[in-house]
């Protein structure tokens, strides 16, 4: 651009700042104005990436308080991330559900590790869906053992029983349809047990806290568990009374048998929901009645009325006149009352009584 062979043809100075202006035209404005334009291009930039920044550790953040409050009761996880310290709490009355898995050694020992975690992580999906519908907190699970409470850390009044009962009919009912994807035709026999009574809870451990659970109710709720029946609901004698005050369930008396570290106790079967139980009787009272055959079809009077008329009609081989109860007469009471009797007076009477088989003319009041 600058160079030439003949001095006279190089362009001077004030040319080269034109072609370099042409090419740059923000090289017109001082220095300044460009360091306050790239300063405010940084700031925009800038709030941008904080914006976007902020979102994502928003994101992450609740992702965080959703594991704490899956691993810790979500009153017990806030407290902790105030920093504040969990003091050990006694209840005066919960209700506790253990469960297990009958003959699950023998289904261990016959399938895969990897069958087995599959088998448990399908089966314990499928109850942690239905612990999210109820009001209670799944404490922990050891093995094929899963164990709940309600009534702690937000006391629920009576209502705990009624929780952990319906919790544990729904238990039963999903597992009667549940299929072992590598043993589909194996049933899976779940045997439930809940106890009710006081507990003392509180957070143990520093790395990994649990939410322990701790008291004689523990014990016996797991005894009601390991003394139960395959697909039954065992509950002890104080389970029994507590729902009862509740109402609506059905109960059958097991009566008295040996538990291990108790001795003597009277123990309940846990059969359902009365209103359950009772659905197919309520179906039957409420079926509607068989419709009657057309000999016993009852047919209104206006409808037998205008068949005796199209009958008589037809055997005087006359056309059928015009129907005069299908006429609105303005008349008083006692003139519309005689109308009709003349109407049943020809209806009723016997057809061959009529000459030539006819209906004689009905006169209006």
């Amino acid at each position: 651009m600058c160079w030439d062979e003949q001095p006279a043809l190089r362009p001077d100075f004030p040319k080269i700042l034109g072609f370099l202006q042409v090419l740059h035209p923000q090289k017109q404005r001082s220095i300044t104005d460009r360091m306050i334009k790239m300063m405010e291009q940084y700031t925009d930039n800038l709030e941008e990436l904080v914006a976007e920044r902020s979102e994502q550790l928003a994101i992450e953040k609740d992702k965080a308080d959703k594991l704490l409050c899956r691993m810790l009761p979500k009153p017990i996880a806030e407290k902790l991330k105030q920093g504040e310290p969990v003091q050990p709490q006694a209840y005066d009355e919960v209700t506790i559900y253990f469960s297990d898995i009958v003959g699950f050694t023998d289904l261990s020992s016959q399938s895969t590790p990897f069958q087995v975690v599959d088998l448990l992580n399908d089966l314990y999906s499928l109850f942690d869906g239905i612990v999210e519908r109820h009001d209670v907190y799944k404490v922990e699970t050891i093995g094929d053992a899963y164990m709940v409470v309600s009534g702690l850390p937000v006391i629920n009044g009576n209502r705990h029983v009624a929780e952990i009962a319906n919790m544990s009919l729904d238990f039963l009912n999903s597992v009667k349809r549940f299929k072992v994807r590598h043993k589909p035709d194996i049933q899976l026999r779940l045997r439930i047990g809940m106890h009710t009574g006081p507990v003392c809870a509180g957070v143990v451990g520093v790395k990994m806290p649990r939410y322990c659970l701790f008291g004689d109710t523990v014990n016996t709720a797991s005894r009601m568990e390991s003394n139960g029946e395959p697909l039954k609901i065992h509950m002890s004698d104080s389970c029994k009374t507590a729902l009862d005050k509740v109402g609506g369930y059905e109960l059958e008396c097991r009566g008295e048998i040996a538990i291990k570290g108790k001795g003597i106790m009277e123990t309940w079967w846990l059969m359902g929901k009365e209103a359950e139980l009772t659905d197919s009787a309520e179906l039957l009272t409420s079926m509607p009645e068989p419709a009657p055959t057309p000999a016993t079809v009852l047919k209104p009077k206006s409808s037998i009325k205008r068949s005796a008329e199209r009958r008589s009609f037809k055997r005087a081989g006359k056309p059928k006149q015009p129907n005069n109860t299908d006429t609105v007469i303005n008349v008083d009471n006692n003139a519309e009352q005689n109308h009709v009797i003349k109407n049943r007076a020809a209806i009723e009477r016997p057809n061959g009584s009529h000459q030539n088989g006819a209906m004689p003319a009905v006169q209006n009041s």
